[in-house]
């Protein structure tokens, strides 16, 4: 046993579904599932039921992280087709404002550039006011998180840079898109990415077998795209799951009737750090990319605050095959299964107390807390 001790990780990029859908995870399972995973703090995102879109559904969700989370969480706030700028009296109190303008599960898709536009000048204007969050900055905004792909990708770069918004692309997947960032960046755009687990390490070699435990958005792309991905590693920013659970039944599996249409998505918070430490012990990337992208910039480009006395130990030389037993989110499965891996998280301090240790969560609901909301 080889011991190692790496500073708490941040996903900055799940969904743990409160409210609307705890049947396929809420704040008490998802945030004990990442802190399985060595993830101290989460940033969830808001489409939920009803949307995260409203200051008093922000306050609402702000509630009940409070009392079941067992790790730090922030809050996004979603842009709607309906409701313009309701969430704009709370922007501060959230870790950014999260666009879908891309095909995605739920009903937050953004589809005119009239409503593109406002939303991204509106957003700017706000900051004019009080500033973007930096380093953990007490006031301010967050950046501009999009799910946009293909051709919604250079919008979305134009309207940031016409605007001077700080931009955030979730989950990117395609060799066009992040060689296209990488231009962007070159010429001065404040744009940052991140990329997924899920689009790293699978492609569409591997639908096949996954079947609709595949299916996601952005959808799995292709090898070459996943070369891409590697080729640009240092374009890409932060290392987020996309944790999107869904139940296995719901992706049909195990149904006599499967749905026509499966919910897209894969849960991922507690499978990351063995993932990429897999990839560190194959010589694709070393632990100072890892921490980089799951601690370092996350924090800088969220602006959020320092977990003094916070670190997980992780035992590097543990060679294991991931499995769906023994998986602390409700949905109970894992896109990765039969997967053999590197490294395991054997112990997590949060604030100076063991909140996980050998397999089991020990932390108190509600002892996790919500960044930067106050009532």
């Amino acid at each position: 046993m080889s011991i190692i001790r790496l500073p708490g990780l941040v996903d900055a990029h799940v969904h743990l579904r409160e409210p609307g859908y705890e049947y396929k995870e809420d704040f008490a399972s998802g945030t004990m599932a990442a802190l399985a995973g060595g993830v101290t703090t989460v940033l969830d995102m808001p489409n939920t039921n009803p949307p995260t879109s409203t200051p008093e559904r922000l306050a609402d969700k702000a509630r009940r992280a409070a009392a079941k989370a067992v790790c730090d969480v922030g809050l996004f706030v979603g842009a709607t087709n309906t409701e313009g700028d309701a969430y704009l009296p709370v922007a501060e109190q959230a870790c950014g404002l999260k666009i879908y303008v891309s095909d995605t599960f739920g009903s937050l898709r953004i589809d005119t550039l009239e409503l593109m536009h406002h939303l991204f000048r509106s957003w700017a204007e706000k900051a004019a006011q009080v500033g973007y969050r930096i380093d953990g900055a007490a006031r301010g905004l967050g950046p501009i998180t999009v799910h946009a792909e293909e051709l919604m990708l250079p919008v979305c770069l134009a309207l940031s840079h016409l605007y001077r918004a700080p931009l955030h692309i979730a989950h990117v997947s395609r060799r066009s898109e992040i060689e296209l960032i990488c231009v962007a960046k070159e010429r001065g755009v404040f744009v940052t990415c991140e990329a997924t687990p899920h689009h790293l390490f699978l492609s569409t070699d591997d639908l096949p077998r996954l079947g609709a435990r595949g299916d996601m958005r952005p959808r799995l792309a292709t090898p070459d795209d996943v070369a891409a991905l590697w080729e640009h590693l240092e374009v890409i920013d932060i290392f987020a799951t996309d944790h999107a659970p869904h139940t296995l039944a719901e992706k049909g599996v195990g149904v006599s009737e499967p749905p026509a249409a499966p919910p897209p998505g894969v849960p991922g918070v507690e499978t990351m750090l063995p993932l990429l430490l897999t990839a560190a012990h194959d010589g694709l990337l070393d632990l100072d990319d890892i921490v980089a992208r799951c601690v370092d910039n996350p924090r800088r480009i969220y602006g959020l605050p320092a977990q003094p006395d916070t670190w997980i130990e992780v035992d590097v030389d543990a060679v294991y095959e991931l499995t769906n037993t023994d998986l602390k989110t409700r949905v109970g499965w894992t896109p990765f299964a039969g997967q053999r891996v590197h490294g395991r998280v054997e112990r997590v301090v949060l604030r100076g107390e063991t909140v996980y240790a050998q397999g089991q969560v020990l932390a108190k609901p509600g002892s996790g807390r919500v960044l930067f909301h106050r009532e």
